[in-house]
């Protein structure tokens, strides 16, 4: 597109501002369009699970009940209550969808077709993806009620001590491809990173998923507990682009999986004919949104001690483990500096994979004598608790208790 506006007499500062602006709106509008396919798929999927039909009368296939939906959230009064810092509010949810649609930026969605190819494209998704965790800060600040403050703080609490493990899982890739451009970690997966480095894969789910603030990490906005969360002053568009910001999250979620770990645009003649590629990287993402629905749509709600304990003491230990054993592994095993062919990385990725599985049985037998010794000591907390005696003060019914 540069050298065609350059043939129409623009020089060539001007073509290329024109050119990467024209970008930025395309890859915006394609990413707040699709959206709208993301809510309806994640509505069908979960009413397949819950035994029922989903949308189906707006529309074939219920695809135009989405677009009903966007109209009459657009349509709602904005309120702003009494006391709200309204820069701040305002920015939230604007910075909530930005944070999602800057990570497109270093997709490759093809061998010839990314938005920017940069040398520290790893360093930038993590960079980007914090602006979400800011967004919500903002959004729970700025609102002026105790609800959203709590669903604040729990964001500091959660999405900060998951961003650690997520960032750990997100080396390993970088280590097997020796570089952190996005798209040469794509090129180098002869073998899909996914066979190499499947607890890795475990990990940057459930990392993502925390970072996602979905089931079962969903406590930022429990509305049993507080309401709606950060989003509780919020209505109309503003709260419109925070759901826009969260369902374009979680399809990127399955769109990093993809680039990181199942290898991206690669696939038969994927080279020759790049439009091809475009389509082994859309049939890939849908394979990792999939898992992310399908944990949302299968496992409830768990404490927020829970969720600390399960990112501080279990995840950030293991992905540490996990990356030093394939960094290891990697630096030693002979060739792995000049693989060009799947035949050159088979043998060390077997290698990474008899080592990924004997973490996963180390760790499954570390939970095993956990979980024993936690039933152990419940069995002889019971056993510790006096028997009352049929009749006894212990057994009569407590006061105020009706018959």
């Amino acid at each position: 597109m540069t050298d065609s506006l350059i043939d129409i007499g623009l020089s060539r500062g001007l073509a290329v501002l024109i050119a990467k602006t024209l970008g930025v709106f395309a890859l915006a509008t394609v990413g707040l369009l699709w959206t709208f396919f993301c809510i309806w798929a994640e509505r069908k999927v979960a009413a397949r699970f819950q035994d029922r039909l989903g949308p189906n009368r707006a529309g074939p296939f219920g695809l135009a009940q989405t677009v009903a939906d966007a109209i009459k959230i657009i349509l709602k009064e904005d309120i702003m209550h009494q006391g709200v810092d309204r820069w701040v509010f305002n920015l939230a949810p604007i910075l909530s969808v930005m944070s999602v649609l800057l990570i497109w930026v270093v997709i490759p969605f093809t061998p010839t077709l990314i938005g920017v190819d940069l040398s520290i494209g790893v360093l930038y998704l993590f960079a980007v993806g914090s602006l979400g965790s800011i967004a919500i800060l903002m959004a729970g600040w700025s609102s002026n009620n105790k609800f959203a403050l709590l669903g604040a703080f729990r964001a500091v609490a959660q999405l900060i001590s998951y961003e650690v493990p997520m960032a750990l899982a997100m080396l390993v890739p970088v280590v097997l491809a020796g570089s952190m451009s996005t798209q040469d970690i794509v090129r180098s997966q002869h073998v899909m990173y996914l066979i190499a480095a499947p607890l890795t894969v475990l990990i940057f789910i459930i990392a993502s998923m925390a970072e996602l603030g979905r089931a079962p990490f969903d406590i930022l906005e429990a509305e049993s507990e507080l309401v709606a969360g950060y989003q509780t002053e919020y209505s109309g568009f503003k709260f419109g682009l925070f759901y826009v910001g969260e369902f374009l999250h979680a399809f990127t979620v399955g769109l990093l999986i993809a680039v990181l770990f199942l290898g991206g645009w690669r696939g038969p003649f994927a080279e020759d004919v790049p439009a091809l590629g475009f389509v082994y990287l859309l049939l890939k993402s849908f394979v990792g949104y999939f898992a992310v629905m399908w944990i949302r749509m299968t496992l409830p709600r768990v404490r927020v001690d829970q969720i600390l304990d399960l990112g501080w003491k279990f995840l950030v230990p293991l992905s540490l483990v996990n990356l030093i054993v394939v960094a290891f592994l990697w630096k030693i095993l002979p060739g792995t500096d000049s693989i060009n062919s799947a035949g050159d990385a088979l043998v060390p990725s077997l290698v990474l994979l008899a080592a990924n599985i004997l973490m996963i049985a180390g760790v499954g037998m570390l939970l095993r004598e956990e979980g024993r010794r936690e039933r152990a000591r419940i069995a002889a907390r019971r056993a510790a608790q006096p028997v009352s005696e049929p009749g006894s003060v212990a057994d009569a019914a407590p006061a105020g208790a009706s018959d």
